[in-house]
């Protein structure tokens, strides 16, 4: 019997002692695993942020942007004379929008003698090589200096009532070099000068 007892004793002493090292065990595994996930978290914040840097752009060149506008205005201007030649009342036009000067009253006043005779201009006009030969962008007056090739072989003088083509030169220019002046004025750009050059191009 007292043989039994020690036997129980002894299991008794190394169970306590199997599971309290068990217990240990397991505590050093999660605290390594807390350890491990606690640095991977550390180097995540420590881990440098990319700064993004707000992007910008230089400021536009006011010569560049005088050319641009130029171009543009003289474009338009010539749209702007295919409806006052096509129009004897001369109302569809809105000339004065994109010129002033010697190059309006010039361009009204010629096609105001074109409908007194009973004509008018059909089709279009079409400007090619458009170039901007002097800037000056910073002046009182900014202008520029446009030089073009004027194409108004497709721009046909007709009779109004008729509608049929009335006979022209046969060696006049149908493209030539032109030359204008354009100026900013407070309601935009404006053709001042509108000069043929007389060249063929």
């Amino acid at each position: 019997m007292k043989r039994r007892a020690r036997q129980i004793h002894h299991s008794a002493v190394h169970f306590r002692k199997t599971a309290v090292a068990s217990i240990a065990l397991y505590a050093a595994l999660a605290l390594t695993a807390c350890s491990s996930s606690d640095g991977k978290d550390e180097a995540a914040d420590e881990s440098p942020s990319v700064a993004q840097s707000p992007t910008s752009s230089a400021p536009a060149d006011p010569k560049v942007t005088a050319k641009t506008e130029a171009i543009a205005a003289y474009g338009a201007y010539w749209q702007e004379m295919e409806k006052l030649y096509a129009d004897p009342t001369g109302k569809s036009a809105h000339l004065d929008q994109y010129a002033a000067s010697a190059a309006l009253k010039n361009a009204e006043a010629d096609a105001k003698r074109a409908h007194d005779r009973g004509r008018i201009y059909t089709g279009s006009v079409a400007l090619t090589k458009q170039t901007v030969t002097k800037v000056d962008a910073s002046g009182r007056i900014p202008n520029a200096t446009v030089s073009s090739c004027l194409d108004i072989s497709k721009w046909r003088r007709v009779d109004a009532k008729t509608k049929k083509p009335v006979s022209l030169p046969a060696n006049r220019l149908t493209k030539y070099l032109i030359v204008s002046t354009v100026e900013k004025y407070p309601g935009g750009w404006r053709v001042t000068r509108d000069e043929p050059q007389g060249k063929s191009c």
